[in-house]
């Protein structure tokens, strides 16, 4: 047994029995691991003339630990530290265990592509081209904005954006698309998905029911049945949502809302006529719904001016006007906003602070300074210029390249072109055979509300410059004999 080293102190004045000080000290020794598991403890003599006490003072204080599992007798005599006792074996875990709670159905996904190869030409992407992303613009604005502002960048911080965006933003949507926009109504997020998300859940109650364009942007589908929201979907034409369709709905039953992209329509690029504006807004104020308007890419209009939103017009009380400035700068700097009257607003307000308080005032502030020393106007400006000469570089490359295989117009708008395959072509055969020749392309069926087979196809301009277009169609050109066509 080695000799006792631990400078246990005993106070007879202390108002604790001496057995228990004794306890609680080699009690805080075992705990700290200043004494290990198996360890020999002195023996009650030897202790109990090392802290001059009565012997039987030692043996009650080993009693208390023995009790407390901390020390062990063993026979044939002495006390030791005790050894841990081994932890239980796990449950066996099922192979397939069911909560028992009740679950939701599954929300259905939007089809995801696998990874295209190295060097494939991307039709399918309507991102904006990040090679011409300002990134120094951008990085310097970030810089003067953490530099100049400090701590106070992040102590302005507001549930509905940074003042400095808010004022730039509200600025330029009053300027150029006519809205009654001021900061104390517009909401920044962090992407147009957000927004969309932010005003279902502030006007939709489970089963309400919400009219969508039937080709249209399946995440928004997703978004809007979250907010419990079931879905009836309304034809689309040349003139955009069918108006008289959704009349022929409102007839049938009431609905709580309608979304929609009259700008650029999205797949289909369509501009809605003003004729057809008018008479949707006339129907929200007669009927008590709500217009949910999604102009993901106001900016990008190549032949005449852009026709101002619906929220701009007579209709704006019962309208909600949701935008975006990703198509601007790259999908990594997604930035969003939300506009909306007073009333709904207030419930808009409430939504995000239980959710996202404090947004992300950094990139807020970076991309309020590109508002104020110009760069932004700036970059717009050079953007619908690059893709205005885009669109037509691809719709001269399908003319030269296909002929007759496909009919499209030429799009006022947005960053794609949309196009009807000829009579016999499977689009989606294809689609498949073209992926092998180093292009991708999708048919339309995943912009189908019923995701249909269609002998439609959305082909974007904004990812490629003026040869790679020409290249991707080419390939496209190669792949039809390979499987397109029907026998």
């Amino acid at each position: 047994m080695r000799r006792w080293e631990l400078a246990i102190a005993l106070d007879p004045g202390r108002g604790l029995p001496l057995f228990l000080q004794l306890a609680g000290a080699i009690a805080d020794d075992i705990r700290a691991g200043r004494l290990k598991p198996g360890e020999p403890l002195p023996g009650s003599r030897e202790l109990a003339a090392h802290l001059g006490v009565n012997r039987n003072t030692v043996v009650a204080g080993y009693e208390e630990l023995m009790a407390e599992g901390l020390v062990s007798a063993r026979q044939g005599g002495g006390t030791f530290v005790a050894m841990p006792a081994p932890l239980p074996p796990p449950p066996p875990v099922a192979a397939a265990q069911t909560p028992t709670y009740a679950l939701l159905p599954p929300l259905p996904l939007p089809a995801l592509a696998a990874a295209p190869a190295s060097g494939t030409l991307i039709l399918s992407n309507g991102a904006p081209d990040a090679r011409l992303f300002p990134a120094r613009a951008l990085a310097r604005a970030f810089r003067r904005a953490i530099e100049q502002r400090g701590r106070a960048l992040f102590a302005d911080a507001h549930v509905c954006g940074h003042m400095r965006l808010r004022t730039e933003l509200a600025s330029m949507l009053s300027r150029t698309r006519g809205l009654p926009v001021t900061p104390e109504n517009l909401m920044v997020t962090r992407s147009i998905e957000q927004g969309i998300d932010l005003v279902a859940r502030t006007l939709i109650a489970p089963g309400d029911t919400v009219a969508v364009e039937a080709f249209g942007y399946p995440p928004a589908w997703s978004v809007l049945r979250l907010a419990g929201a079931r879905l009836e979907p309304i034809a689309v034409d040349s003139d955009g949502l069918d108006v008289d369709a959704l009349e022929a709905l409102l007839a049938r039953q009431a609905i709580r809302a309608v979304f929609l992209t009259p700008h650029h329509q999205f797949p289909t690029t369509t501009v809605m006529s003003p004729a057809r504006r008018a008479q949707l807004a006339k129907l929200a104020l007669t009927h008590g719904f709500a217009i949910i308007e999604d102009d993901y890419d106001h900016e990008f209009h190549y032949q005449g001016k852009p026709i101002l939103p619906i929220a701009a017009g007579p209709g704006r009380a019962n309208t909600v006007y949701v935008g975006s400035l990703a198509n601007l700068l790259a999908p990594g700097v997604s930035t969003g906003f939300v506009a909306a009257p007073a009333s709904v607003f207030a419930r808009l307000q409430s939504m995000r602070a239980a959710s996202d308080a404090r947004g992300d005032a950094a990139m807020e502030c970076a991309v309020a300074e590109l508002f104020e020393d110009g760069e932004w106007l700036r970059h717009v400006r050079r953007m619908v210029r690059v893709y205005a000469g885009r669109r037509d570089a691809l719709a001269s490359a399908l003319t030269r390249h296909l002929g007759g295989a496909l009919s499209f117009h030429l799009p006022e708008g947005g960053m794609g072109l949309w196009a009807r395959a000829d009579e016999g072509i499977d689009v989606a055969r294809w689609a498949h055979a073209a992926e092998r020749d180093g292009v991708r392309f999708f048919d339309a069926s995943r912009y189908d509300f019923h995701q249909r087979a269609q002998p439609f196809m959305r082909l974007c301009f904004s990812y490629h410059d003026e040869a790679e277009l020409d290249e991707a169609v080419r390939r496209m050109a190669a792949a039809l004999p390979n499987g397109g066509r029907m026998h």
